[in-house]
């Protein structure tokens, strides 16, 4: 990958500044970018009643460290976390804990009623901390990933904590669809949430009725690893539409896409009976520390057969991670180009994959070609998100 950090020749530094410039800025101001764009922006009506519930009593720290100021929601659970909490609740895979950014996320008023119902962090935390015994430690806003790790998953995966009344045995996850290895019906259960991979990445979500009980053992070891990893940040990848896509059924097929990052996997919708799908869907990865390529996979849907492969690619996100450090320790404000992932007959870009600063976000735009299938182009948008969010 070659990154564009030429300087132009011009005083009018919002018009020119580039990666290279960010780079030797020392002045740390994330905040103060976060702030301006939030001041600048109105808030819809239920944001304005999110932004309240995240200052009631309570919620105005995580739910499982304690870290002031959480950003992010488990809204199945009902909880505030932080962001290195909300990582290892991604892990526990999304039948468990469904988490939202309070910021980053578009809120409707049936969540927002929904969150508010549940009671809070306080409501929350008399539950599944009703026990703890004397010999666990709860977090602290210091603690490793893996005190957090094995902390969360002992409070709301295997519900150590509970008091014995709240408990059903049958169903182990009070307030979640309950999952078939414990005795409840399988049917509510997504065939795509965190299941394990063979051979390509897709083979989780094909034959999903057809998986041997050893899949799942394979499950929760990836889910675990997942949750152990440090990680810098997390990127939000809207996956767009697609263009001219692979006929697979007859005339046309049934399109979906696949993410995955590291040990993270995420997959869009189904769009059916169409070459040139619309997805508009925005799914969140956590950024490991040593950032692996952004795989990206696209499938066919069938029902009664195993799904059709319509092509791959791969994303280098590290020169994105790179311009959003850099932001991060500038006190630049005005939009501007920051790089690019240049095109060439090495990559699968269609085009230049321009890295941008635009309303205090680093973005970057790409159309992929996509490999080892006959024809078909992605176009897809990152934003980069540091810890400090």
């Amino acid at each position: 990958m070659e990154m564009s950090t030429q300087q132009e020749n011009s005083a009018n530094v919002s018009g020119t500044c580039c990666l290279y410039d960010l780079l030797c800025l020392e002045t740390p101001s994330w905040s103060a970018h976060t702030d301006r764009r939030r001041l600048s922006g109105i808030l819809s009506c239920s944001q304005r009643r999110l932004e309240k519930l995240l200052h009631q009593c309570g919620n105005d720290i995580c739910a499982d460290c304690g870290s002031p100021d959480p950003k992010w929601v488990s809204l199945s659970l009902g909880v505030f976390i932080c962001i290195k909490c909300s990582g290892v609740h991604r892990s526990l895979g999304v039948h468990i804990s469904k988490v939202f950014s309070v910021k980053l996320d578009e809120w409707t008023d049936e969540q927002v009623d929904t969150l508010g119902g549940m009671g809070g962090n306080t409501a929350a935390n008399d539950k599944y901390e009703a026990c703890i015994p004397d010999d666990i430690k709860k977090p602290g806003p210091d603690s490793s990933i893996q005190e957090r790790s094995d902390f969360i998953r002992r409070k709301y995966e295997k519900l150590q904590f509970l008091n014995s009344n709240d408990l059903n045995p049958a169903c182990p996850y009070p307030g979640h669809r309950p999952s078939s290895s414990n005795n409840c019906s399988s049917q509510d259960k997504k065939p795509y949430d965190k299941q394990a991979t063979r051979h390509r990445i897709g083979h989780a979500f094909r034959n999903s009725w057809g998986r041997m009980q050893s899949d799942s053992k394979s499950t929760k070891k990836s889910n675990s690893l997942a949750g152990m990893v440090e990680f810098v940040g997390l990127i939000k990848v809207n996956v767009v539409k697609g263009t001219n896509l692979a006929v697979r059924d007859v005339v046309t097929s049934d399109p979906y896409v696949i993410l995955a990052l590291g040990h993270q996997s995420v997959k869009t919708r189904v769009i059916k009976n169409n070459l040139n799908p619309v997805w508009n869907e925005s799914l969140m990865l956590s950024i490991p520390e040593n950032i692996p390529p952004l795989k990206v996979l696209v499938y066919d849907k069938d029902t009664f057969s195993t799904d059709d492969f319509m092509g791959e690619a791969e994303i280098d996100i590290q020169p994105l991670v790179t311009a959003a450090r850099a932001y991060e320790k500038s006190s630049i404000i005005e939009s501007m180009q920051l790089g690019k992932w240049v095109a060439s007959k090495e990559n699968t870009l269609v085009d230049d994959g321009i890295i941008t600063l635009d309303d205090g976000m680093v973005k970057q735009e790409i159309n992929l070609r996509l490999q080892n299938v006959e024809r078909g182009v992605l176009e897809i948008e990152l934003e980069c998100v540091p810890l400090t969010q």
